[in-house]
């Protein structure tokens, strides 16, 4: 039997491929607003970002999440990310 594949997705901000569940998915969403999608089956345009804070660090710095989801975030999403990568 063949050994069941592996999903790859970019991270938007480090360009790495990794496995989806290494990465989280941040999601506009067709009313125009932006959120994490922890399952990965949300209808919208979506983004991945790796789960590291030094990586959201940098995406929030550059506006990377809100160049490729066309769309302004605001500080509260990205507070709920780094609660996320944290593990609260």
């Amino acid at each position: 039997m063949k050994p069941k594949k592996v999903p790859l997705r970019t991270c938007s901000v480090t360009r790495e491929k990794l496995p989806k569940q290494e990465l989280l998915r941040i999601v506009r969403i067709p009313e125009g607003t932006v959120e994490i999608d922890l399952v990965g089956k949300k209808n919208g345009r979506g983004a991945y970002i790796k789960k590291d804070l030094s990586v959201l660090a940098k995406a929030k710095k550059s506006k990377i999440l809100e160049k490729n989801l066309e769309v302004s975030i605001d500080d509260t999403v990205y507070e709920e990310i780094e609660k996320i990568i944290k593990g609260e």
